[in-house]
């Protein structure tokens, strides 16, 4: 039996019942409303008579779907009769947020859908908060990469993105009187219903075996076990355009064939599902552990996975359109982005595909890839600079550790031919590192010699990358590496998530043209002095904040008052972030409180500091973080002298629907990370868009954040990257001399004031003069004094509420730069030569 859905119409206490007739495209809210029950009905998930939330969740989107499948086949279609050239964006992470509240916004639908479901007795809101974040990503290189795909969507491009579908994500954080515990993410536990699984797009992955040679010299990668790459799509809309992209993300199988019935039935049940089980983990988790072997072997089994199926895709796609084929034009047809390094293997298989299955010569196939290929870099940090095994390589890999022997055979030959000054560093620019302890591929540097553009994600970062990190590499090719500073998509991070601040931008600037072109928000300066904008702008912001204290409240019992300053500190934990420099300057600050008096504190700014972020699994100062983080506002925020002054809250399970709330109701947001570590940085640029002002060190995309709010409007503190390599070495001769009140934070840590943990190991991590995690080498130490006079200044700025006020609107009206429209816009004209390609109406 149907389960019937009941709704009030409007007139007192009516209920009639709501047609389940299907209106895929209607965008009338009473046919809304009957698509939605036709949901319910006829594409049920759940058993009859329930319409709750959640079952009101899943109709309601695979409604929304119907729109957009409409749009992503004619999406389709278009391209493949135009034949435009397309980008195809690899990456291994995407922190794509919920799809609900960004596809109705899209479609400029959310007040149809609203209106429809209170019909049937539902709140939008409350539906909403049924979906849970899509876990395919762990922090900014995840965000971005969504936050491009949004774009490139919205500005018409020709483009698609290539995924894993992680089943479990990187993990659901607790936290627990032990600190961090990580548990599965669940969000397929049910099933997302904005994937459509492709059946008819199936590609098979080769792992392991052996290369055999043909009397022709020939070569042909064989054996080995081979499992299937099976895709699943994921609609990208555009803002109000009828262009919508694809998120094509793979999961990984094995076919009945593979499964051994004899075994089986002997009871060998294990491994008689040998192929299945260890397909099943490619996809399992994001970022597996990879202190072993076998982890090592996972991780890069999943990063040739991806690189794989994309490729044999792409060349499919470019096959499919051709009438006959020419791979002289591949490179006019297809571009191929690597965010990061994770991708790399794009390169060495994109060979393998052109030389073994297309029968291409080698310099014909590295023309090819080497004019498709371009590489996205975002860090400095050695240890995300990956580097494998060879043995691991050779094992997993054969072919390509041939292909990779060659390339690296032929850079040298080249350096030696063209630039035998540089031959004395040919140890450390080639992509094969021999050293007989640890023979490693150097994976920055075959993306850095294979592909026909680099580029940093901030201008710093660059300017970094070009003098010091690349800077060989720069002479030998001078025009391939570029700058495109990051930016944020202004859909999701301002015009949904903070409806009240953009209703009140809109009304001030007389047009909400603002949503697709940044730069229109610096018209608000002219009203920066304004009474009646200040009265809005503050009560917009208020609403924020209460909303986020109530956020609070629900997820971790405490009560936060909004008339404090809300400063916050949310990312991925990491000692280079500095959440310690945080945490002792929160420290230092109760002590001090509990040593004023009761009419010394009343001259205080109040103050609720919020930190919340993942600590990678087996990072164990990372967890300490964490841990001290929660130990210290377990006090704090119950000790009754002081908690009307200042409380400290970690927000567990950071992530885009945390920061949706969070990022809205933030007053100060620290952007701390020692200067030169950070490559650019997205929060900074979320949290300027939405008024909130930064305290920050002159690292990534702080820098141009700064000089485009104006630095009066920025709170500055730190040692600047070109001084930290002396500062590091003055450290190693015994020259550091610590601020007193640095001293005095650690002290009352170590005094058990904040429980008996020992919390010895992380603070020795700051002490001592050299050694491997200790001497300090992210200079929390030397910044401190800095900070804390930076943190004196907000205090005092804080307490003018016309002035803090102006520079919010300041900090909004400077934010135009950091517009995700104007990155992609730059990649396609500057690194992917691709032309906007709109559907055209109908």
């Amino acid at each position: 039996m149907a389960a019937k859905v009941k709704a009030t119409n409007g007139s007192a206490n009516a209920e009639s019942e709501i047609p389940a007739v299907a209106h895929p495209l209607s965008q009338d809210p009473k046919e809304i409303a009957s698509n939605i029950n036709y949901h319910a009905q006829y594409s049920p998930h759940f058993s009859p008579f329930k319409f709750e939330p959640e079952q009101a969740y899943y109709a309601t989107a695979e409604s929304v779907r119907d729109q957009l499948i409409k749009q992503w086949n004619e999406t389709y279609s278009h391209y493949h009769k135009v034949n435009p050239k397309q980008t195809y964006y690899l990456s291994m992470e995407y922190l794509q947020g919920r799809a609900l509240t960004n596809a109705v916004g899209n479609l400029d639908l959310r007040n149809a859908y609203a209106d429809a479901l209170k019909q049937l007795g539902h709140e939008l809101e409350d539906v909403v908060e049924q979906e849970k974040d899509a876990a395919l990503g762990n922090g900014g290189l995840g965000r971005l990469a969504s936050c491009f795909l949004d774009s490139m969507a919205t500005l018409n491009l020709p483009a698609w993105g290539y995924g894993l579908r992680y089943r479990y994500g990187l993990f659901k954080q607790r936290i627990t009187k032990a600190g961090q515990e990580e548990t599965a993410e669940d969000w397929l536990e049910k099933f997302s219903p904005w994937e459509v699984v492709r059946h008819d797009v199936v590609f098979p992955i080769r792992f392991f075996g052996q290369v055999e040679v043909d009397p022709s010299g020939s070569r042909k990668w064989v054996g080995g076990e081979v499992i299937q790459a099976l895709a699943y799509d994921v609609p990208i809309p555009g803002y109000k355009t009828k262009n919508t992209n694809s998120l094509r993300l793979w999961e990984a199988k094995a076919s009945a064939r593979d499964f051994d019935l004899f075994q089986f039935n002997d009871g060998q049940y294990e491994s008689a599902a040998q192929l299945h089980s260890s397909a099943q983990q490619i996809c399992a988790v994001l970022y597996p552990g990879d202190a072993t072997e076998g982890g090592k072997l996972l991780r890069l089994k999943q990063q040739f996975f991806l690189c794989s199926a994309s490729l044999q895709d792409i060349i499919a796609r470019f096959k499919e359109r051709e009438d006959e084929i020419k791979w002289s034009e591949f490179p006019s047809k297809v571009a191929v982005q690597m965010n990061d390094t994770h991708p790399t293997l794009a390169i060495p298989e994109l060979m393998r595909l052109l030389m073994d299955d297309e029968a291409l010569g080698w310099d014909e196939a590295w023309d090819i890839t080497t004019r498709t290929v371009a590489y996205t870099n975002h860090t400095v940090l050695p240890e995300a600079l990956e580097k494998w095994s060879q043995a691991v390589m050779w094992k997993l890999l054969p072919r390509h550790m041939e292909i990779i022997t060659e390339i690296d055979k032929r850079f040298i030959t080249m350096i030696k031919s063209t630039r035998p000054d540089l031959e004395g560093k040919l140890p450390d620019l080639r992509v094969l590192d021999n050293n007989p302890q640890k023979a490693v591929v150097r994976m920055a540097n075959l993306c850095v010699v294979s592909s026909h553009t680099v580029n940093g994600v901030a201008q710093l970062h660059s300017d970094i990358l070009k003098a010091e990190l690349f800077s060989d590499y720069v002479s030998i090719w001078p025009t391939k590496f570029q700058n495109k500073t990051n930016g944020i998509t202004p859909r999701r991070w301002l015009k949904f998530c903070n409806p009240e601040l953009s209703q009140i931008i809109t009304k001030w600037l007389k047009t909400d043209k603002w949503v697709t072109n940044l730069d229109l928000l610096t018209n608000l300066r002219q009203f920066a002095d304004d009474a009646d904008l200040h009265a809005e702008w503050y009560s917009a912001k208020l609403a924020s904040k209460q909303r986020l204290a109530h956020y609070i409240l629900q997820v971790t019992g405490v009560t936060i008052d909004p008339s404090t300053l809300f400063d916050i500190q949310v990312k991925r934990i990491h000692e280079y972030k500095r959440q310690l420099l945080n945490i002792l300057g929160a420290v230092y600050r109760y002590k001090k409180l509990k040593a004023m008096s009761p009419e010394e504190r009343k001259n205080t700014t109040p103050r609720t500091i919020m930190i919340g972020g993942k600590a990678f699994a087996t990072y164990t100062n990372a967890k300490r973080i964490v841990k001290l983080v929660d130990d210290v506002g377990a006090v704090v925020n119950s000790d009754p002298e002081v908690n009307e002054f200042l409380k400290v809250i970690f927000v567990p399970n950071y992530n885009v629907s945390v920061a949706e709330v969070l990022i809205p109701g933030s007053e100060l947001s620290q952007h701390i990370s020692t200067a030169g570590m950070e490559a650019s940085g997205t929060s900074n640029m979320k949290f300027a868009l939405n008024g909130c002002l930064i305290i920050g060190t002159l690292d990534g995309a702080n820098v141009e954040i700064r000089e485009e709010v104006g630095e009066e409007n920025f709170f500055l503190f730190g040692a600047t990257a070109d001084e930290v390599p002396r500062l590091r070495k003055e450290r190693e001769q015994g020259l550091f001399k610590p601020d007193p009140r640095f001293e005095e934070a650690k002290k009352f840590i170590r005094s058990g004031a904040f429980g008996s943990y020992d919390y010895n190991p992380l603070l020795e991590s700051l002490e001592g003069n050299s050694g491997y995690g200790r001497a300090d080498y992210f200079l929390v130490g030397h910044d401190f004094a800095s900070y804390m006079d930076a943190q004196e200044r907000v205090d005092e700025a804080y307490k003018d509420r016309k002035r803090w006020t102006k520079m919010s609107i300041l900090s909004t009206a400077g934010s135009g730069k950091f517009s995700s429209d104007r990155t992609i816009a730059q990649y396609a004209s500057e690194i992917w030569k691709i032309q906007e390609c709109p559907v055209p109406s109908a």
